[in-house]
């Protein structure tokens, strides 16, 4: 009865803003309590594992039972379907002629004509070639010459188990010891360590492509997508970043996700350099470093000198060693962004759109935050009173509304529009609802008010981080069917071909015939860096950047 009261029913105002408060307080403790009860646990875990004995069984609730912070029942809109003929864009490899009984026609049946039928089947069989190698001897030269095999066979293996391999691994999402029954089904003699082989070592030609791909795809706009996830090597967590805008993705795995970490994915997987300048100055202020370590900094780095992080560590290390590991972070950070963002080597991004992480402030000129994600912090809150359910519910309608204008916005962009949707942005956030912590949520998003209306100024960027997280999602299932890479040398491998296939599946091109191309030398498919760069001048990604007329 309590629960389901509404504060609006008393007409005292003094007694009502009493009940309100208590409401209030009520909901704060609640959740206090169900985070102390949870800190508690963890710590009686704890202690348990340190007398050797076993904490509290990780049993998995059922799904009805987990909180739902999906966004999706709300912002869905219903697309009309369009029918099409899928026989019609088939390719025919073969015609075949069915002849009906001369037998069973009675005398007087007349021929008119073919129906066709359009029946789609697959060959998967062996092809084991005997190569008869031309072999002389020159008996002048003391020197025996022999014939080379085509391009793409060498080892035990041709092209085409190298390229099946390589898509049912990285594109179909298939575990080595599957894969190995699927080719001795057919009869082909390989081993788990050979098929190891196929699918990580002398893959040179593809990490020269995928460096190809990143940096053609930091060059087709001036925007990208950022999101990271977990990612074990040899049993040691590390971390998944996926970079990617409408026509690349790139996969990069390093040890931590700090902003260094982070540079260098931006930098295609470069180790980022470091250089004091004005820019430096500025970001040194931004993250709060004292005006007693950029006075010494500034006497102790020639301006504009650039050097490499060994260099950087030394030298802190050697003149400023009371410099706590705070101050000297973050001091690397500023030299390490304000070189990456002066440079010009290198493509420069101008805009990421990502979640609220602190790791990605001050990495770009600009920052866009993801509306999705966002709502998802409204999604945790879980009230108690039914005036406080109807009050989020109310919020959350107002929200998605709000969202709705915005890509109406980016679809037809109007100044006069923008300004309504800014006024609305401020009413929506701005205004005190009574309920703490949705005011508390709301107070929090008012402060990244330029970063979630920056569709405003940019109406080609997206209002969501969806793209990268759908690419990290892919490297979390990679991980659920093969737990981990056990060399640096398998997770580069993985990088580059995630990276090479979550492009193509883009561009869309066949993984198994650009494989195939690749390992044959065939040179048949164009460079998926060429298509980046062909499709990019037709998009226009990065109008609202260029100078006004």
């Amino acid at each position: 009865m309590l629960e389901e009261f509404d504060p609006n029913s008393i007409e005292d105002e003094r007694l009502r803003q009493v009940f309100v408060a208590l409401m209030n307080l009520v909901e704060t403790l609640s959740a206090k309590v169900k985070e102390q009860a949870e800190e508690i646990q963890r710590q009686r875990d704890e202690i348990n594992r340190l007398k050797g004995e076993q904490g509290k069984p990780k049993i998995k609730g059922n799904k009805a039972a987990s909180p739902d912070l999906s966004s999706e029942k709300q912002r869905r809109e219903s697309k009309p379907r369009q029918p099409s003929s899928k026989q019609g864009r088939l390719k025919i490899d073969r015609k075949e002629i069915a002849k009906v009984d001369r037998e069973q026609l009675p005398s007087d049946a007349v021929f008119k004509g073919y129906q066709e039928v359009v029946m789609q089947d697959i060959i998967f069989r062996t092809e084991n070639i005997l190569f008869r190698k031309e072999k002389y001897y020159s008996k002048s030269q003391r020197q025996t010459y022999l014939a080379e095999l085509p391009v793409g066979y060498h080892g035990q293996f041709g092209p085409g188990i190298r390229a099946w391999a390589l898509t049912l691994y990285y594109e179909g999402g298939m575990s080595e010891p599957k894969i190995l029954e699927v080719l001795q089904t057919v009869g082909v003699q390989i081993s788990a360590g050979q098929l190891s082989d196929l699918l990580i070592k002398n893959q040179e030609g593809f990490h020269a492509e995928s460096a190809e791909v990143v940096q053609a795809g930091l060059s087709s706009s001036p925007w990208h997508h950022l999101d990271s996830t977990g990612t074990r090597v040899n049993g040691i967590n590390q971390n998944c970043h996926v970079l990617c805008n409408p026509l690349y993705t790139f996969y990069c795995t390093t040890p931590a996700k700090d902003r260094l970490s982070l540079l260098r994915v931006l930098l295609g997987g470069a180790d980022p350099l470091f250089q004091f300048n004005a820019l430096t100055r500025t970001l040194m202020e931004r993250l709060g470093v004292s005006v007693k370590w950029v006075t010494k900094l500034c006497a102790l780095f020639v301006e504009e000198q650039i050097v490499t992080e060994a260099q950087i560590d030394l030298l802190l290390s050697s003149q400023l060693p009371d410099m706590g590991s705070t101050v000297r972070k973050n001091v690397k950070d500023a030299l390490a962004i304000a070189a990456y963002q002066t440079q010009t080597a290198y493509p420069v991004v101008d805009l990421l759109l990502c979640d609220d992480a602190p790791q990605f402030n001050l990495l770009t000129v600009e920052l866009a935050l993801c509306w999705i994600h966002e709502f998802r912090h409204y999604k945790k809150l879980q009230p108690r009173f039914t005036h406080h359910i109807t009050l989020l519910q109310e919020f959350g309608t107002a929200f998605w509304k709000l969202y709705q204008g915005l890509l109406d916005y980016r679809n037809h962009p109007d100044p006069a529009q923008g300004v309504v949707l800014q006024t609305s942005f401020d009413q929506l956030f701005g205004e005190s609802s009574g309920y703490q912590q949705l005011d508390a949520c709301k107070e929090r998003t008012l402060k990244k008010r330029d970063q979630l209306l920056m569709v405003l100024s940019h109406p080609e960027i997206l209002l969501h981080n969806n793209p990268a997280e759908l690419g990290a999602r892919a490297r979390v299932r990679k991980r659920d069917v093969s737990l981990q890479a056990r060399t640096p040398e398998g997770i580069r491998a993985w990088d580059t071909f995630q990276t090479l296939v979550g492009t193509a599946n883009k561009l869309g091109v066949n993984l198994f015939r650009y494989f195939f191309d690749r390992i044959t030398h065939a040179s048949a498919l164009p460079r998926l860096a060429s298509l980046i760069q062909e499709r990019a001048a037709s998009m226009a990604l990065g109008t609202s950047w260029q100078p006004s007329p």
